[in-house]
Formats: structure tokens, sequence, C-alpha cells
């Protein structure tokens, strides 16, 4: 039941950034740029910053470099946090800033423990 649960928590976490970083192609490209320059970030991260998003949570999902993906993704979650949602006269934005907080803690609960028997990575390192 470990691996099940395992699984299941790599999806349901992984979800958020692979619809976060699709959201950002196409029309959304404009929209996320002017967000990030709100914050006084440089619109040019924005690949860096889908790159993250779409490459961490399909690594997430499907077990592969799990523990280094992780690291990097609750690295990002709690930069994301301090950079766009420290407006905490905003509930919303304080909800939001708790939110990452939450994730990021979700993320490296992962790097720790690893991403279980349902993963790449355990068919990588049985086959060694």
């Amino acid at each position: 039941m470990k691996d099940t649960v395992t699984l299941a928590a790599r999806l349901m976490i992984a979800l958020i950034f692979l619809v976060a970083g699709w959201g950002k192609l196409g029309p959304g490209y404009a929209g996320a740029q002017q967000y990030m320059a709100s914050a006084g970030l440089p619109g040019m991260l924005l690949p860096l910053v889908i790159m993250t998003e779409l490459g961490g949570g399909l690594a997430v999902l499907i077990g592969l470099f799990t523990r280094l993906a992780a690291l990097a993704l609750a690295g990002f979650t709690v930069l994301a946090a301090l950079f766009f949602h420290t407006n905490f006269a905003d509930q919303m934005q304080a909800i939001m800033f708790m939110k990452n907080i939450a994730m990021a803690g979700g993320m490296l609960l992962l790097a720790v423990h690893g991403p279980g028997s349902y993963s790449v990575d355990a068919t990588l390192l049985h086959r060694a």
C-alpha cells in the first residue's frame, strides 16, 4: 500500500506544476511575463520557469531523478512564495504563500522518502 500511496502523492503534487507550466505556453505567455515583471523579475526568465515546472513536474510524475527534481521544485516553490505572495495583508496572498510552503514541504518529504517502487528510478535501480 505504501508504494501505491506514494505514486498517488507524486501524481497529485506533479499535477499543479504541469498545469501551471502548460498554462504559461501559448496565449498565457505574455500574461505570465507581465506578472513576473510586476514582481520585479525579468520576463526573460519565463522559459526557465516553464522548463522547471514542466520538466520537474514530469520527472516527479514518472519518478525519474525524483529526489533531485523534488529538491529543485521545493526551492522553486519557496522562491515563488517569496517573490509573489508576501502581501500578507491580502488574505488570498497569505493563503497562496502558505500553499507554496506546504507544497515545498511535500517536495522535501518526497526528496527524503524517494519515489517508491512504481517509478522509473526504481526500475533503473532494479536493472543495475
